[in-house]
């Protein structure tokens, strides 16, 4: 490891342990909580879907498969086998890894759009099920009934911690073997299957780590909520905040999602009061960053940063 990654990596875990003491010791009140714990859980869900789309080229519209499930299970377990909502996560995830492992074996012989819409698809055929499924109350959803039920600075401290993990994971993982080749497929995917990149190997690995962070967030995400309904388990919404998220932060870099959701939190909070227009208004600020960032608000800093360097630079040589 190198200075500049241990440098980074001795900030990050500072800031974690801040932010972990802040919490615990009352300093945060519990509105200022419920909106980093908010902010906590779109990084994770934001830096999934960037991992698969903006490193690994696999733009997947049904996110929210595992959003759902993970939900669903937390919700079973803990009112109707009176499991506890530890044991319900785990339950969770490991749903959640066979599910993405059986799916991987349909979804990623596709490409480009196939592979987006049949995963959009499949979360919608999951949304109807669970809508006529008795068991789970159908349509009416689930209460989630945890006795004692954990309080806010527990949620937050558990979101806390899996977006530190989440991003730790994602930092390492693109810093490695996997993560060059993950780079090389989304460039070109041709040339990197004759580099020597295993293209199914990398694909699998990618879209089971996003399945499982994917699952944890939403656990916790419902837990938090305390109901849980097949339209908001479901629900493309998710899939769409993490895309919003992702393109106004910036696509392909880790920084991205972090900025996009901090954005994103306000704005919801402040166009709760304008119900009728907030879809609208989001999208003509994502139309707006599409037109005149691409590269998101990240990729215009660095280019903006790039520029003043190299202005400087030439400052010096014609000193």
């Amino acid at each position: 490891m190198n200075k500049k990654h241990l440098t980074l990596l001795i900030v990050f875990i500072v800031l974690g342990v801040l932010l972990f003491a802040l919490g615990e010791t009352g300093v945060f009140s519990n509105n200022a909580m419920r909106y980093l714990l908010q902010i906590f859980i779109y990084i994770t869900l934001g830096e999934m879907w960037n991992l698969l789309s903006g490193f690994a080229g696999m733009t997947s519209l049904g996110q929210q498969t595992f959003i759902g499930i993970a939900g669903y299970t937390v919700a079973m377990a803990t009112t109707v086998y009176k499991m506890n909502y530890g044991t319900g996560i785990l339950i969770g995830v490991a749903i959640c890894i066979v599910t993405s492992s059986f799916l991987a074996f349909l979804l990623l012989k596709m490409e480009g759009m196939y592979f987006s819409i049949t995963t959009w698809v499949i979360a919608e055929a999951l949304g109807t099920f669970f809508l006529s499924w008795g068991y789970v109350g159908k349509g009416a959803g689930m209460t989630i009934s945890i006795s004692p039920y954990p309080r806010i600075d527990a949620i937050y401290a558990m979101s806390l911690i899996l977006c530190f993990v989440t991003l730790l994971v994602v930092y390492l993982l693109l810093n490695s073997r996997l993560g060059l080749g993950l780079t090389a497929m989304r460039d070109n995917i041709s040339a990197a299957s004759c580099m020597g990149v295993n293209i199914g190997r990398s694909k699998f690995v990618v879209y089971l780590i996003a399945a499982i962070f994917t699952g944890l967030a939403g656990s916790i995400l419902f837990i938090n909520k305390g109901t849980i309904y097949p339209e908001s388990g479901f629900s493309i919404s998710w899939t769409i905040s993490m895309v919003f998220i992702v393109i106004i932060g910036g696509s392909g870099t880790i920084e991205g999602p972090i900025v996009g959701s901090v954005i994103y939190v306000f704005l919801q909070e402040f166009l709760a009061h304008y119900p009728g227009w907030s879809n609208i208004i989001l999208g003509v600020i994502a139309i707006v960053i599409i037109l005149y960032m691409p590269e998101g608000i990240v990729g215009a800093v660095r280019k903006l940063l790039a520029r003043r360097a190299a202005g400087a630079s030439k400052a010096l040589e014609l000193n």
